[in-house]
């Protein structure tokens, strides 16, 4: 991938075993340099993993990504995981340049009979809040990215959001609760620290 012939290694070469990153940048290369759009679903390590740092902050430094959407737990079979969609644009418009939309859908889902899904009033918020891109306190957020930059380019969505409390999750030890919520805040705090120190180091 190194020395790709299609010149997909646009922001370098993933780590061996985190190939993510190798796809995203294949469809960044196949799109239209003026109308070209993607929406990739993703697990959220993409969005802070330290061994992906590099590429990522190149990505944001592109300009490319318009909107960094998290999705609710539950909603793909035999997996409680929450995904996010990240939605790259190469021509972005005027108001949204030198920006990224973070939208925090998660709690944008309803669970009946041990199903989760997402109902018209859930497609219908998410979809006017990446048309609006305003700020909705515990929703949505426009985040400059100098702001970015100085997180290390860590995509992380509570780093930019902070999550009003679940009114759909169903309690238990087997769905956890949003008390942990800070825990990926601070993650990301540390790695994007410790590499700062790395660097000082050397």
């Amino acid at each position: 991938f190194a020395a790709d012939p299609w010149g997909r290694n646009l922001y370098g070469t993933p780590p061996q075993g985190r190939a993510d990153y190798a796809f995203q940048q294949h469809i960044l290369q196949s799109l239209k340099a003026k109308t070209g759009r993607c929406a990739v679903l993703w697990p959220h390590g993409v969005l802070f993993r330290q061994e992906e740092s590099d590429m990522r902050r190149k990505l944001v430094e592109a300009d490319l990504i318009d909107c960094v959407l998290g999705l609710g737990p539950n909603l793909f079979y035999n997996s409680p995981m929450e995904a996010c969609v990240v939605v790259c644009r190469t021509q972005k418009p005027k108001v949204r340049r030198g920006k990224i939309l973070f939208i925090n859908a998660v709690n944008e889902v309803t669970r009946e009979r041990a199903q989760s899904f997402l109902t018209d009033d859930h497609l219908e918020h998410i979809v006017q809040g990446y048309r609006s891109g305003g700020d909705e306190p515990g929703f949505s957020r426009l985040v400059p990215l100098d702001e970015i930059r100085g997180r290390d380019g860590n995509l992380s969505i509570p780093l930019y959001i902070t999550s009003a409390p679940s009114m759909v999750r169903e309690t238990g030890p087997e769905y956890g609760s949003h008390a942990g919520q800070s825990v990926p805040v601070a993650l990301s705090d540390w790695l994007a620290s410790s590499r700062r120190v790395r660097v000082a180091l050397h």
